[in-house]
């Protein structure tokens, strides 16, 4: 078991390798990169593939063991001064691996739209507002180093709470270093106010919009937090400020969910508003609970993202030049009804409907809220009743009902081109056919003979 954990170093840096390649390869010899892609791709997926099962072992002996681990590695600069690099080992990186991991070898295969001016630009608003956050988050970490001296999590815990304890601390910069702190995971997460790039981001391909929602860019917040809860626990008022910034971002989310009429952009404020209940939670003291919806959530939004991405293979979305503006369509359900079945599943999962995933997670969010504040609970409770409504909005807009206007004379033009193309190749076959039917009749004896038992069913007399 030691073992298993001292390898655990293999995770992050046993796939980095090809993506390093791949970019040194596109800088020197772009040509022959390109022609190997496939190649390069099948390599990516086979070391995360090895990851991912690595990751499920690693947890698999953590959660029998129960214990913590910890491995770091000291660079000693001089006597006084050395720089120590680790790695840390316990339920939540447990969780955090098997996530990340299964969510993202799912779309690893797909590449980013960088040559469409519109995903370029919400790259850069991406770019920009996290920007914002990290600036935030470095100025916090220098601020929390300079009181306790130390990078370490258990050390920095352990120091910070016997400065708290002793009363030796200033608690107007504590508080001011955590909020620093919590700046970058409002970015990561899309928390108001910085929550302007997750729609925007949206714009690239569908698997890639998956891979953010579901297992990496927005997840990396709820970690921030859940690993720095002994350090928040400790401030006054910055758990008081966490739950405030959840719950407004819980109702803004929910309530900019309900006038889209891009799918896409409604899944976006979606994962917006759930992040805000997991972000309500951590501000609550309800660790459990927080990871829980963020693990459900997950993976009923990667089911609801990647269907959207089906949509793209599908004559009905084709046709469309707003290709995912739902609000255009209905009556999809005759054309497309595994995709829909799966979209109502994902759709009742995200609403709270037991006995699906969501409810559980949801459910024990929304029960200890009303042990935090009433006021919270209200609000809380009425987002979920609008959370049902914009997905049950969206779910109807798209697949119930009958196709909408231009759609359906798009779908008779093109019907009707289908029987034309038919028609002409069917008299076509029958031409050839009637013209050379003869000729094969009387080639040969045994010919004639053939063809005689296949039309009578006996030998010739």
């Amino acid at each position: 078991m030691e073992q298993t954990y001292q390898y655990a170093w293999i995770i992050p840096f046993l796939p980095l390798p090809v993506p390093m390649l791949i970019g040194l390869g596109l800088l020197l010899f772009p040509t022959a990169t390109k022609s190997l892609r496939r190649m390069w791709a099948f390599q990516s997926v086979l070391l995360l593939s090895i990851v991912m099962i690595f990751s499920m072992n690693l947890s698999i002996h953590q959660i029998n063991s129960s214990s913590v681990y910890q491995y770091v590695w000291s660079w000693i600069i001089n006597n006084d001064f050395s720089l120590e690099f680790g790695y840390l080992i316990d339920p939540l990186t447990s969780i955090m691996s098997i996530l990340i991991t299964t969510v993202g070898i799912l779309v690893l295969i797909y590449r980013f739209w960088f040559t469409r001016p519109v995903a370029a630009k919400a790259c850069q608003k991406a770019f920009v507002t996290n920007r914002v956050g990290d600036f935030g988050l470095l100025l916090g970490i220098l601020g929390f180093y300079w009181i306790t001296g130390s990078f370490e999590f258990r050390d920095l815990f352990q120091i910070f709470n016997n400065l708290i304890s002793n009363n030796e601390v200033n608690f107007l910069f504590v508080t001011l270093c955590a909020v620093l702190l919590f700046a970058g995971a409002i970015a990561k997460s899309a928390q108001f106010p910085l929550h302007v790039w997750l729609p925007d981001a949206m714009e690239g391909p569908t698997p890639i919009s998956a891979l953010i929602h579901a297992a990496t860019m927005v997840a990396a917040g709820i970690f921030l937090v859940a690993r720095l809860m002994p350090l928040f626990i400790v401030i006054p008022h910055i758990m008081n400020f966490i739950s405030l910034i959840g719950i407004i971002t819980v109702f803004l989310g929910a309530t900019l969910a309900l006038a889209q009429k891009d799918i896409k952009r409604g899944l976006a404020y979606s994962t917006m508003s759930q992040l805000g209940y997991m972000m309500l939670a951590l501000g609550m003291g309800s660790y459990r609970s927080a990871l829980f919806h963020l693990i459900t959530h997950a993976y009923s939004k990667a089911l609801l993202i990647g269907i959207c991405y089906s949509f793209n293979g599908n004559s009905c979305w084709i046709l469309s030049k707003k290709k995912s503006e739902y609000g255009a369509y209905g009556g999809l359900t005759k054309h497309v009804p595994i995709t829909k079945i799966s979209f109502l599943l994902g759709t009742l999962s995200l609403c709270g409907i037991p006995p699906l995933a969501c409810f559980w997670s949801k459910d024990e969010i929304l029960n200890d809220s009303w042990l935090y504040s009433p006021i919270f609970a209200i609000i809380a409770w009425s987002t979920a009743g609008l959370t049902a409504f914009y997905m049950c909005r969206i779910y109807l807009l798209t697949f119930e009902g009958h196709l909408n206007g231009a759609t359906t004379k798009k779908f008779r033009e093109l019907r009707r081109k289908l029987r034309a193309h038919i028609g002409h190749g069917l008299r076509t076959e029958w031409n050839s056919m009637r013209s050379n039917l003869p000729l094969f009749l009387s080639s040969s004896v045994v010919e004639r003979s053939a063809v005689n038992r296949l039309v009578v069913g006996s030998n010739p007399t």
